[in-house]
């Protein structure tokens, strides 16, 4: 008899790009793994810059170049490489146009998401909005809008954003991530035995779930998928000097 669902924890923010690559990577993996009914998708909080205002004033290129000290030509040219990137994996960004801000209040929306059983379809819409559409992530009214959009109930929404509702639960989640030693995101944890960080290829992400369910199997599994793969340095997050 199987035991319990495979449980994937992301850690990852809205504002990364690899993050949002990363989530396409796995629904891809998820699309062609056999048992994708027994697992389990839970994203936990990690913030970039927790120090961000609620809404970042200027291009996104200013802010970037005078972080990272590049160039606005160069930073131009990694966000041309970012944007190609994400192409592939089906998304449509539109770094020129991105809003950046405090990512606090949508980390909580997601909390209450999580609860409602709806959690994946609302980061996913953040994610869109964000990469795609030019809303700007901080701003309360964006929020609401955004995640009324994906199915939350606006009574609920605007409640947790008037209040402190799910903030210890985002606290806990920046805790966990740091006793995990996450120091860059995306970082998926399978069952808390596996760690995977950044977005890894699709095969990668196959693999790693390959030998998880393996691995929660009744008996041995001879030829169990590998999950084996050198991390591309520049395919995760690790501070708000990243390419969002």
């Amino acid at each position: 008899m199987r035991g319990p669902p495979v449980q994937i924890e992301i850690w990852s923010d809205i504002v990364c790009p690899w993050c949002a690559i990363g989530r396409a990577r796995l629904q891809q993996a998820l699309a062609t793994f056999p048992h994708a009914s027994g697992v389990d998708v839970r994203y936990r909080s990690f913030e970039l810059d927790p120090s961000a205002p609620r809404v970042r004033e200027g291009s996104q290129a200013d802010h970037l170049a005078a972080k990272t000290g590049r160039s606005h030509a160069q930073v131009a040219t990694m966000l041309e490489q970012v944007s190609a990137t994400a192409a592939v994996d089906g998304l449509t960004f539109r770094l020129d146009l991105t809003r950046s801000g405090n990512t606090f209040d949508a980390h909580r929306l997601l909390h209450l998401a999580a609860e409602r059983g709806i959690q994946g379809a609302v980061n996913e819409r953040f994610q869109t909005a964000y990469f795609a559409d030019g809303e700007p992530i901080g701003d309360a009214a964006a929020l609401q809008r955004l995640a009324v959009d994906a199915g939350l109930a606006a009574d609920e929404v605007v409640d947790v954003l008037a209040s402190d509702r799910y903030a210890a639960e985002v606290r806990a989640d920046e805790a966990q991530a740091r006793a995990l030693g996450i120091s860059g995101v995306p970082f998926f944890v399978i069952d808390r035995r596996y760690g995977v960080s950044g977005a890894q290829p699709v095969e990668t992400l196959l693999g790693a779930l390959h030998k998880a369910w393996d691995e929660q199997s009744p008996l041995p599994v001879v030829g169990a998928h590998s999950a084996t793969h050198e991390r591309s340095p520049d395919a995760a997050c690790t501070d708000d000097s990243c390419a969002v």
